[in-house]
């Protein structure tokens, strides 16, 4: 069995409200992580996002997934949270989020995930990056294109312009998932995280602060530290919020 410890991490930033929002939840077999950025102005983002989360705990805890596929499902069922929840000529009138979600089983050793949007998944090994979330963006489609190089994507002027989020008609909504389900090693690391985390920070950032913290709230810190220091000169910045899962063998 794998043992499995969870840090989080969410700030306000510069910003009037936080519009992120993260949590997590486990069974005897299973724990299941959510992570989302709202947006709508007045906010609503800061509404939408919470009701990914408990959209998505609440049905993962009735009917769990065990692959890709059947996590999409519960995504999509965020969705609908999520456009069922708007109020008409209110803050919730035209409120999004994005979603990310990773399962892990620890009795057996395996993970599966999905998003919608632009806020990620990391997965690590050896401390190095081994996959990330493909984000539903504008810029991701430039770089897809060949239009624009992967670097340029954190600094462009267009990159917080999705093309996919939680909110969006159900049939125009683009849900990407892992599929079957992959099989872990102890002390490989997860990262979900929001743009104002990864916009500021490249992987090579991202690995050389994992392989310099002895666990994952220190990491966290770390990745505040450098967010922090990144965003010093600015005058507004995004919420940043990031939840980190370490597995390690269970004694």
């Amino acid at each position: 069995m794998l043992g499995l410890e969870v840090a989080l991490l969410s700030e306000q930033g510069g910003r009037t409200y936080n519009e992120d929002a993260c949590g997590h939840w486990h069974s005897d077999s299973q724990l299941c992580c959510v992570l989302a950025d709202g947006a709508g102005g007045h906010g609503g983002g800061h509404i939408a996002s919470r009701v990914v989360v408990e959209s998505l705990l609440n049905g993962f805890a009735a009917q769990p997934s065990h692959d890709g596929s059947s996590l999409e499902r519960l995504v999509r069922g965020a969705n609908r949270a999520v456009r069922n929840a708007r109020v008409p000529d209110s803050e919730r009138a035209e409120m999004y989020s994005t979603a990310v979600s990773l399962v892990i089983d620890f009795v057996h050793h395996q993970a599966h995930w999905a998003h919608a949007g632009d806020s990620r998944l990391y997965w690590f090994r050896h401390g190095r990056i081994v996959e990330r979330t493909h984000d539903h963006s504008l810029v991701q489609a430039l770089v897809d294109a060949g239009m624009l190089q992967p670097e340029q994507m954190r600094s462009h002027p267009k990159r917080s312009e999705l093309r996919s989020a939680l909110g969006t008609d159900d049939h125009e909504l683009e849900v990407s998932a892992s599929g079957a389900p992959r099989a872990l090693q102890p002390g490989d690391v997860f990262l979900l995280c929001t743009d104002g985390v990864w916009e500021h920070l490249d992987d090579s950032v991202l690995e050389a602060t994992l392989q310099q913290s002895p666990t994952p709230h220190a990491w966290l810190a770390a990745l505040e530290d450098q967010v922090t220091e990144a965003v010093r000169d600015k005058r507004s910045h995004d919420n940043f919020t990031a939840l980190a899962v370490w597995t390690r063998l269970a004694p």
